[in-house]
């Protein structure tokens, strides 16, 4: 594949694969055209494709508000602080459509896009009265991205963008020559990471052997011709490379802008957006921003902070910042910094400025708020502000002060907790805290609340495949990069050595709920050696630990946790969620206890018990079901159900009482026969049925023989089973109005709903419902009393999907089983599916995998279709879904739209689906779509 670049030009006729490949590319591309300003203004060529620059700072706010579709929340959040009169240095924002032209065009700016920059340019150059490439009086630049949805540390950043060997004498002379070298050597290292593809440890070791060398104990030692030796040295590293460090301002901002773009589709960002669902954004934006310096002696620093502390939500600035560096000293955890609140005594006229701009911003957004900031020579410069990453406790408790101070509505507060907040708070904590004291190792900073327990790995490649084998893991790094996202993601838990609270780690680890332990400055970790050591004490890979996220403790072993306990602020803040939810959301339950706990988290009702998880309660239920499985005729057969009947009828009576008042949606027995026989090597499992059932061996072999199917998930379950064994049904049947009415005379309210599961024809569901209605008879009269029922189905074969409207004729609710729904609606097998939705995903031929969240193209459009028919034929046709989307946040909101009256889901998903079904509605009532 030919990269074209430059006019009707290649500059490879190989595929350029490898980042350092198309680093490459990009600066023999680079050299073929003229890129100083003076030939840009002479040559701009072809028609604009709409705006693509927008400028901000020094008077200027190009960007329409809320513009983060076009601008990305970092350019959109730049004009707006500009708006309201922050001190935020000039720059500009190139648009996300720019970067996906870029992309569509085989890496090509679009045209005009160029000159447009160069016009960008010229409002910083004139806001500052410096000029890039200017020796005397050199303007310096970062290179930012900033797409719509945050992303943190996911894309690339290029700090001091504009030196090269004559700016820094010019910037040395004006500034003083340590700071210059200082920026200088910066520049090379990330320049040559980000945009040329060289290995940024190569550069740490040049700098830690100099360091060594000239006896420096931190970076702060090395004296001006300590940095300027350390920039030659860098020079080199680029030559060891074959790489050449561009000494064209002009011609490196353009290479910064396409590594900027290419970032969009790294491999990390990739991960980031499939972790967190993030899909329909066409890029990044790309900001460009005069450069402030907070690595210009002591009265200059740089930090960030959030305007409330994101753990928690207590409303208190939460922040470090370190005196004389750069923002990536505190972001990527290379220096562990101080906290902000010492900076009052360190920069005090600095710090009470920003005090007000968090105020402020806080206001303004009416939301906490996380700021970048650095101080140069005591005048404080605002660099970003958007809104923060929060713990589920921190949300919740943010979102409820922030109504009680008058902030927002109790409907604006539903709409900024996230469902998967609320799915933290239903994590376990530490049993008992005392009892682990003794195996305490060694303390960091709590980065990230919650308890977590799991085996040691070192690296992310180790955690992705513990996670695959179903294995809990604490990820253990010297300090973490955006390169190991995949790895924090299948996590328990992470622990870092180095890093502060604002660090990487503990900033996405926040975000998604991970435990995290940063800046433990006493662990050392041989990540190649596979051990760590703290305390006195060395553990290996797969020893196990366990981190408090809360206190910063390290345990060593695995320490006992308890279920979560329900706040004060998160029963407040349901309260509200209840109050504008329409849909109501049940629970998947096949035990009492269960039925209880889902009740205690806001279920209105069961959407499935599943009959067949009764049967494996105790030794003599499953020998019962296995004579049942293994009889030769009826009489047999219903013998072995008579023994099964008690227990059937206990465990229904147990759930009707746990959930009295409130509906229970019992299915019938739905799975093939076979999965109740044993498992084992072929004689051992003859044996033990034989032993189980009285029967001799041969009589067992021919049953097994006649039970064997070649796809049993399209076989013999289901309402075949019921029809072809109808005593089976009968017994099930008598044993919930039997339970039912016990329930009743022992003063709960019993609300059953019988569900006929796997229909295909309508002639299927009349035969069923008619033995559920015969059997009813039955019971009342021998009970001398009844019970109110409805009699449904589950619709999960598309062919009853299609029929829905003679379906409905027999069926008084419809509950889409939306596993088996998929299944058979893809042809795809749930069992072996994994083997290739991986790669379905990577290449994007499925955005979503469809066992998790609804196919609303396809799936989507039979539940649809089945609603508006069903109802058709009858209006009060009750309508559900009790398949694992149920508590699926985009699936809950399609189940909205779709006019479904509940969804159900696991207990202790309630409180997700719940919350999932307010913002729905709230959304559907300002007809505004989910972000």
């Amino acid at each position: 594949m030919a990269l074209a670049r430059g006019r009707g030009r290649a500059f490879a006729s190989t595929p350029v694969t490898t980042r350092r490949g198309r680093a490459r590319a990009r600066v023999r591309a680079s050299a073929a055209r003229d890129v100083s300003p003076d030939r840009v203004a002479a040559s701009a060529t072809g028609a604009k494709t709409g705006k693509r620059v927008f400028r901000f700072g020094a008077g200027a706010a190009d960007g329409a508000r809320d513009a983060k579709g076009s601008l990305g929340g970092k350019g959109a959040n730049l004009a707006e602080m500009s708006r309201v009169g922050l001190s935020v240095p000039p720059g500009f924002t190139v648009t996300t459509e720019t970067c996906a032209d870029y992309h569509e065009n085989g890496s090509e700016l679009p045209p005009g896009a160029w000159e447009e920059m160069v016009e960008g340019l010229g409002h910083i150059e004139q806001a500052l009265d410096k000029k890039l490439g200017d020796a005397e009086n050199p303007l310096l630049v970062s290179v930012r991205s900033g797409a719509a949805v945050s992303m943190p540390g996911m894309m690339d950043t290029v700090l001091n963008l504009g030196l090269n060997d004559a700016c820094v004498e010019g910037l040395a002379k004006k500034a003083g020559g340590r700071f210059a070298f200082d920026s200088y050597r910066r520049f090379l290292d990330m320049y040559g990471n980000v945009v040329m593809g060289v290995d940024h440890h190569k550069f740490e070791n040049a700098l830690e052997r100099m360091k060594k060398d000239v006896g420096a104990k931190s970076d702060e030692d090395l004296t001006e011709a300590n940095l300027r030796d350390l920039v030659e040295i860098y020079k080199g590293v680029y030559a060891s490379e074959g790489v050449a460090f561009p000494q064209d301002p002009y011609e490196q901002l353009k290479l910064a802008t396409f590594a900027v773009f290419d970032s969009w589709n790294s491999d990390r960002a990739k991960k980031y957006m499939s972790i967190n669902k993030i899909t329909g954004l066409r890029g990044t934006a790309v900001n460009i921003q005069a450069m402030v310096f907070g690595n210009m002696g002591e009265t200059s620093g740089t930090g960030v902070l959030f305007t409330r502390n994101p753990s928690t939500g207590e409303n208190k600035l939460y922040g470090e910042y370190l005196v004389n560096a750069q923002g990536e000293d505190v972001v990527a955890g290379i220096r562990t910094p101080s906290d902000i609140s010492t900076m009052a005594e360190a920069l005090p006229q600095a710090y009470d400025q920003l005090v007000k701009n968090c105020e402020l911003l806080e206001s303004h957004y009416k939301d906490m708020q996380d700021i970048e900031f650095t101080v140069q020579e005591g005048t404080l410069y605002m660099l970003q502000c958007r809104s923060g990453k929060r713990t589920g406790a921190g949300a919740v408790k943010i979102a409820v002060d922030l109504v009680k101070d008058g902030f927002v509505t109790e409907e604006e507060a539903v709409q900024m907790v996230e469902p998967t907040h609320v799915d933290q708070l239903l994590h376990p904590q530490f049993k008992d805290e005392k009892a682990y004291k003794p195996d305490v190792i060694g303390s960091g900073l709590p980065a990230s609340p919650g308890a977590s327990v799991g085996q040691i790995v070192f690296t992310t490649e180790d955690a992705e495949v513990a996670k695959a084998e179903g294995r809990k893991v604490i990820l253990v790094r010297v300090e973490t990069s955006p390169e190991d996202v995949g790895g924090m993601d299948a996590a328990e838990g992470i622990l870092t050595a180095r890093g502060g609270m604002t660090s990487h780690a503990a900033v996405v680890a926040r975000g998604w709920g991970k435990t995290c332990v940063s800046g433990c400055t006493d662990l050392t970790v041989d990540e190649r050696g596979k051990t760590l050591t703290l305390g006195g004490v060395t553990l290996v890979e797969n020893d196990w630990l366990s981190l408090n996220g809360t206190t910063g403790e390290i345990i060593r072993g695995r320490a006992e946790l308890a279920p979560p306990s329900v706040t004060e602020d998160l029963g407040l803040f349901m309260s509200w969620v209840d109050k504008f939810r329409t849909m109501k959301v049940f629970t998947n339950a096949d035990t009492p206890e269960d039925a209880a706990a889902a009740r205690a988290n806001g279920a209105e009702g069961i959407g499935l018990v599943r009959t067949e998880h009764m049967f494996f309660g105790s030794g003599e239920r499953i020998r019962a079901v296995r004579r049942m499985i293994m009889a030769k005729d009826t009489p047999s057969r219903e013998t072995a159900l008579d023994e099964l009947l008690p227990y059937q009828r206990e465990d229904f009576k147990g759930i009707f009482v746990a959930m009295s008042g409130l509906p229970v949606t019992i299915r019938l027995l739905d799975p093939p026969l076979h999965e109740f026989l044993p498992d084992g090597e072929l004689d051992d499992v003859i044996s033990l049925l034989s032993e189980d059932t009285g029967e001799d061996e041969d009589s067992i072999v021919d049953r097994i023989e006649k039970l064997a199917e070649v796809n049993p998930m399209l076989g013999f379950r289901g309402c075949r089973l019921a029809i072809t064994y109808p005593e089976i049904a009968r017994m099930q049947v008598r044993a919930i109005f039997e339970a039912a009415i016990e329930a009743e005379k022992e003063g709960s309210t019993a609300i059953p709903d019988i569900m006929v599961p796997l229909v295909g024809t309508v002639a299927e569901l009349e035969d069923q419902v008619a033995l559920i209605r015969q059997t009813a008879s039955v019971v009342f009269a021998e009970q001398g009393k009844t019970i109110d029922y409805r009699v449904g189905t589950m619709i999960e074969i598309p062919r009853a999907a299609l029929l829905a409207d003679q379906i409905a004729a027999h069926a008084e609710f419809f509950s889409f089983g939306t596993n088996d729904l998929t299944q058979m609606t893809f042809g795809y097998s749930r069992d072996d599916v994994g083997k290739f939705l991986p790669t379905y995903l990577e290449k994007g031929i499925l955005k979503h995998d469809p066992f998790q969240v609804i196919d609303r193209d396809g799936v989507g459009q039979l539940i649809k279709m089945s609603v508006k028919n069903g109802r058709s034929a009858r209006s009060d046709l009750k309508v559900g879904i009790c398949g694992e989307h149920g508590g699926e946040p985009m699936s809950v909101e399609f189940f909205a739209q779709s006019g479904l009256d509940y969804v159900s889901c696991s207990p202790f998903r309630v409180p997700i689906a719940r919350l999932s079904a307010a913002q729905a509605a709230i959304r559907a009532k300002k007809d505004v779509s989910p972000p």
